[in-house]
């Protein structure tokens, strides 16, 4: 039966998919094959490797190490979450540890089967999140594994440990995690209370007031009758002034694609006074992605951009968004700061 684990990689991206691995990080250390499953030795070499980190990271980094390369097993599925964009991705686990000293970065290997690609995190209840919020590089998946194995129709997993592993038990990393999981629980729930709680045309409505929170003038069109645009933005008081702002706001966690994005820049004026603007709780296709760079008029916000500026500019937005949405103030203070 399947054990589930978390793997947390933000620096390979889609080189992953596209080479059909997960990796880790700590390349000082060298081939774990040759190293073998010895915490002394992998705890010195990583020691030697970062002198200036804390000293109650290592015996946590050298755990992690041995995991990935000794315990992971043939078959086991793997929970891929990326942050940027809200979303998981499930594979599973087709062969042993490799070493790959040639690759940028990230030579401690596993080759990987991919099921499942960006399958939006608020398809699964709050209660299975939970169980994947813990901010390690990886980790054993206790609760919530069983909604992820019926998600992909695989047999139902054995009972595994709790998400910490049992040496990561320093006192700085148990509250970092505490942390971690307090700032996860928030944005997922900012997300779900704007995708469930209010209509399309309301999620148009906050849309923008969180422009006029940025200063932007900011007004939406006629529901009926708004030929994909749906608020019209500006930095002057008129609206006289260069460049207009055309906005889109999607209503969905629904990937949205290049013909998606291709319809609001149709909206656009050839003179080149106008920009546009995507909003979703969702996340792009790759080739949209792609077309935000070719495109210097364009600008694409996801779910999580939407929340991260919810956070950042909390206090600013009207009463009514602000009791839908009552967070603690210490969390919202903590959130502005990240990003000074």
């Amino acid at each position: 039966m399947s054990t589930i684990w978390v793997v947390r990689n933000d620096a390979l991206g889609d080189e992953l998919f596209e080479g059909g691995f997960i990796s880790i990080g700590w390349d000082c250390v060298g081939d774990m094959q040759q190293i073998g499953p010895d915490m002394a030795r992998i705890t010195a070499l990583l020691e030697h490797g970062y002198p200036n980190a804390k000293r109650g990271a290592f015996p946590v980094w050298a755990g992690i190490l041995k995991r990935f390369a000794f315990e992971m097993e043939i078959g086991d599925v793997v929970v891929y979450p990326v942050k940027e964009t809200g979303t998981l991705n499930f594979g599973r686990v087709t062969g042993g540890y490799f070493h790959e000293p040639t690759g940028t970065e990230h030579h401690h290997r596993r080759p990987v089967e991919w099921l499942m690609r960006d399958v939006p995190r608020l398809d699964f209840p709050q209660e299975v999140l939970n169980g994947i919020n813990v901010p390690l590089t990886l980790f054993k998946v206790a609760q919530g594994a069983k909604a992820f194995l019926d998600f992909l129709h695989l047999p139902a997993t054995a009972p595994t440990h709790p998400g910490v592993p049992v040496d990561d038990t320093e006192e700085a990393v148990s509250q970092s995690i505490d942390a971690e999981q307090v700032r996860q629980h928030t944005v997922d729930f900012v997300a779900r209370v704007l995708l469930n709680e209010i209509s399309h045309h309301a999620f148009e409505e906050f849309t923008a007031d969180l422009l006029r929170t940025l200063g932007y003038q900011a007004r939406g069109t006629p529901y009926s009758a708004d030929g994909g645009v749906d608020v019209i933005a500006h930095k002057d008081a008129l609206g006289l002034e260069t460049p207009l702002i055309k906005v889109q706001c999607k209503h969905t966690v629904a990937t949205q694609s290049r013909p998606d994005v291709q319809r609001l820049l149709g909206t656009l004026s050839p003179t080149g006074n106008e920009v546009g603007l995507f909003v979703t709780l969702g996340a792009y296709s790759k080739d949209a992605v792609a077309l935000e760079r070719e495109r210097h008029n364009l600008r694409l916000l996801t779910g999580p951009d939407i929340v991260a500026l919810t956070l950042e500019n909390y206090a600013a937005l009207p009463v009514r968004w602000r009791d839908l949405l009552p967070l603690r103030p210490v969390f919202v203070v903590e959130r502005a700061a990240e990003n000074q």
